[in-house]
């Protein structure tokens, strides 16, 4: 029992054979930020954060046989989802709502939530990242193709391809106390090194089966990637949230969220 609720997720499974699957988008948005304060609901080119992907998840899911809910322990945040259309009767507990929570956790009790209300099923999750608002419905669309095309799955995650490479130009202390690669390799360029990727926190499909196996992490032995094709990056500190604004206010991105 992942979450500590006196709940269990249902064992039943769904697989992907030309039937339709029962989605459900997350939006986990808990108040009390430290680095941007009030940043969930802080305008960014003039909408509040959250809305950005309320818009998105609700767009996503008119086509997926899709609910929509939110995790919040924030009053504030409650309102202004609401003004966007996403009204929620879950509460999110106290023991999810501090900085030790895993988020794993907290999606997990609002899946055993939602289905408790709803009496449905879910096939799969779908969560989107707040403070990473930069993805488009194409993007979920294809990343939904890959990870329903592979039952051994049981998640998937956006990246970008990363701008250092530990194979050629990360560096860690080794046993000696000199520096050297993170990992061993005789490439004389990065091009020639195996190709890695940042993790931009963007969105996160689930298969049911994730959470009836016990994963507490995103990365698993199991996992798939989605790459993305355009910029896209996360709100951890102030400066990030200055320059979204500026591309947003300036329309210097090459892709419509």
């Amino acid at each position: 029992m992942i979450s500590g609720k006196p709940r269990k997720i249902s064992s039943i499974l769904n697989f992907d054979n030309g039937i339709e699957m029962n989605l459900l988008i997350t939006i986990c948005a808990r108040g009390g930020s430290k680095g941007i304060p009030g940043k969930n609901i802080r305008k960014l080119a003039g909408k509040p954060l959250i809305g950005y992907s309320i818009d998105t998840a609700m767009a996503f899911a008119s086509g997926q046989n899709g609910d929509v809910v939110l995790s919040t322990d924030d009053e504030d945040i409650r309102a202004v989802a609401s003004g966007f259309g996403l009204e929620t009767a879950y509460q999110r507990p106290e023991h999810l709502a501090t900085d030790a929570a895993g988020k794993i956790d907290t999606i997990s009790d609002l899946l055993l939530f939602q289905e408790a209300a709803s009496g449905k099923t879910y096939d799969y999750v779908l969560d989107l990242d707040v403070t990473s608002p930069l993805r488009t419905q194409e993007d979920l669309q294809k990343a939904f193709g890959i990870i329903r095309s592979d039952e051994g799955a049981v998640n998937l995650f956006s990246v970008n391809a990363a701008a250092r490479n530990p194979y050629f130009n990360m560096v860690e202390v080794q046993e000696n106390g000199y520096y050297g690669t993170v990992k061993k390799g005789s490439f004389l360029t990065r091009q020639s090194a195996p190709k890695v990727y940042d993790l931009n926190a963007s969105f996160y499909f689930y298969r049911r089966s994730f959470f009836l196996e016990g994963y507490r992490s995103a990365i698993t032995d199991r996992s798939l990637i989605y790459e993305m094709p355009h910029i896209c990056f996360d709100l951890d500190h102030p400066v990030d949230f200055e320059f979204l604004s500026f591309l947003l206010e300036q329309n210097k991105l090459d892709f419509s969220l």
